[in-house]
């Protein structure tokens, strides 16, 4: 397919760019630095954060992690909220040559136990809010260094005390942990400065971050991403969102609001490494769900940005302290990690005056694929045209491209899509085509403008406010519930978070109640993959083979 959406690019926007301008991520970090040293980096609980002082702690934990042993390509999971110990965690990851394994907080003992077995993480950062779930899983992973950080650990006496005494002793969210031989967050930052730093020979081709996703077997596998595709999607956004960013008065330094989680890869690279790279400022928000909270943090706050799945524009534009906060400086809402819905675009619109800018993107594409130009006026339903250095195309069963107006599996080519899935050949296989295209799994269609739209979903996968959740792994986990026969777990509409999983039951003991299920489901799955319904009955609809059809399940509901 010719590029015709390069005709649709704003004024200013290259079709091209020189994605090499970085070895690795680490000199994109270094130049950072050393640029905007004296700026603001993170704003958090209303403490500003220099990054100077991120570079500074950073180096102390690299040549920390360096002092235990850890040597280049050693893997080092790093699973907390949105707290100043995020960034400065992957800093020093990255400059002492480890990878980043991105773990959701959230996560149950199962899924933690995954992770860190498939990555064979050697090490994890873990907020001690979430120690418990870490120290259930230690006698079954390779994991043996751990680092336990606070809520307060970087706002400097008395603000971290009364910060940890609250989280700790007043609102009582630390369980109670036994990891014996964990060290602080803090003491490793006091006894990494006085160590010696061997800055860590890092190449675009050596591996960044392994960011877990799903799968089609609903395994969870880590896209594996190299120093390479980040900096290219870094670069690629920031060509991207130039002619809003043109709208900030000279000399303002670029102020985001940090909501979506870090750990996920729509925050990691659109939040924090684009930031760092633009030497912005990001204004942290540990728990997004907490919306008078999150007001409060944006209080008195000028900001520019802000990235966001549509679960949270929605909640925010329709609550009463909406007004408390002044929108006038924002210039960019993108919306990516779930579809956009008009309601929700046409509201926002209203209340801020800015568009929401609906893009598309995967773990494996580093996230950005496609997105709608930030000048856009008004909100269009479609997922946007491909970014710069980017190719899309939309291919049938056989891999074949289908003609102009037919539906067709979304494949990616560029230089942001992964390496393959970690240790997972054949998986990579089957989504890799020969010439290089990444099959998303996402059905979509393409206009004459060359605006791509997604109709449909290839796999199964249901899609919770931005999180991928496959069938087969509810299915696997409540399987294992005594008294339950067989299950079917299927996505349907939710107003709040675009789906929700519907799970329906065969029960072996009719004893087994709904109640049963989802004590079962809270233990071992993580919230958003938990069954918003759930129903019995006595047989499930299965082809002739015998293989249950979730989509006559999904079409009743």
């Amino acid at each position: 397919m010719e590029k015709t959406w390069l005709k649709q690019y704003p004024a200013g926007v290259p079709a091209e760019i020189d994605v090499k301008q970085y070895s690795s991520l680490v000199a994109l970090l270094d130049e950072s630095f050393r640029r905007h040293a004296s700026a603001v980096a993170y704003k958090f609980m209303g403490k500003a954060i220099g990054f100077r002082q991120v570079d500074e702690a950073s180096v102390a934990f690299a040549a920390w992690l360096q002092a235990q042993g850890l040597v280049k390509g050693d893997r080092v999971a790093v699973m907390m909220p949105n707290v100043p110990q995020y960034p400065v965690a992957v800093a020093g990851i990255l400059r002492a040559g480890l990878v980043v394994v991105n773990v959701n907080p959230l996560y149950t003992p199962r899924e933690l136990e995954h992770q860190l077995k498939d990555s064979g993480a050697k090490a994890i950062v873990v907020i001690e809010n979430f120690a418990s779930v870490l120290a259930q899983v230690m006698a079954a992973v390779p994991t043996k260094l751990v680092v336990i950080a606070s809520m307060g650990d970087m706002l400097g006496f008395p603000k971290s005390l009364i910060v940890n005494y609250v989280v700790r002793s007043v609102k009582k969210m630390v369980p109670a942990f036994d990891l014996p031989g964990a060290v602080r967050f803090n003491d490793a930052l006091s006894a990494g400065r006085g160590k010696s730093f061997k800055p860590a020979q890092v190449g675009p081709d050596d591996i960044a971050v392994l960011q877990y996703t799903g799968g089609t077997t609903g395994v969870s596998k880590g896209a594996v991403l190299l120093h390479r595709n980040l900096v290219a999607n870094i670069l690629q956004a920031e060509a991207w969102y130039q002619p809003a960013l043109k709208k900030i008065p000279k000399g303002e330094q670029v102020v985001t609001i940090c909501a979506l989680p870090i750990y996920h890869i729509f925050g990691f690279n659109t939040n924090m490494m684009l930031a760092m790279r633009m030497g912005g400022a990001n204004i942290l928000i540990a728990n997004p769900r907490d919306l008078p909270g999150v007001f409060k943090e944006l209080q008195g706050e000028k900001f520019h940005s802000f990235p966001a799945v549509n679960t949270l524009f929605n909640a925010m534009a329709n609550h009463p302290d909406f007004g408390s906060v002044d929108w006038s400086g924002l210039v960019i809402s993108v919306g990516g990690g779930m579809a956009v819905q008009s309601a929700t675009a046409k509201l926002w619109l209203e209340k801020t005056g800015c568009p929401i800018v609906e893009g598309y993107g995967l773990s494996e594409t580093s996230p950005s694929a496609s997105c709608n130009p930030v000048d856009s006026t008004a909100y269009s339903g479609n997922i946007g045209l491909p970014m710069p250095n980017t190719d899309m195309k939309l291919l049938d069963d056989d891999g074949n491209e289908v003609a102009q107006g037919e539906r067709g599996e979304i494949a990616i080519k560029g230089p942001q899509v992964m390496a393959g899935y970690w240790q997972r050949p054949d998986e990579t296989a089957k989504v890799m085509t020969p010439d290089g295209f990444f099959r998303s799994g996402d059905i979509g269609v393409v206009d004459e403008r060359g605006y791509f739209k997604i109709v449909d979903r290839k796999k199964d996968m249901i899609l919770v406010s931005g999180f991928n959740v496959y069938p087969n792994e509810v299915e696997d986990v409540v399987t294992q519930m005594p008294g339950i026969l067989e299950c079917a777990a299927v996505g349907i509409p939710d107003e709040k978070a675009g789906e929700a999983v519907k799970l329906v039951c065969v029960r072996k003991d009719p004893a087994v109640t709904e109640a049963q299920v989802r004590a079962y489901c809270e233990a071992n799955l993580t919230g958003y993959k938990r069954p918003k319904v759930v129903e019995f009955r006595n047989d499930l609809p299965k082809t002739p083979v015998g293989k249950i059809l979730r989509r006559e399940l999904r079409d009743k509901a």
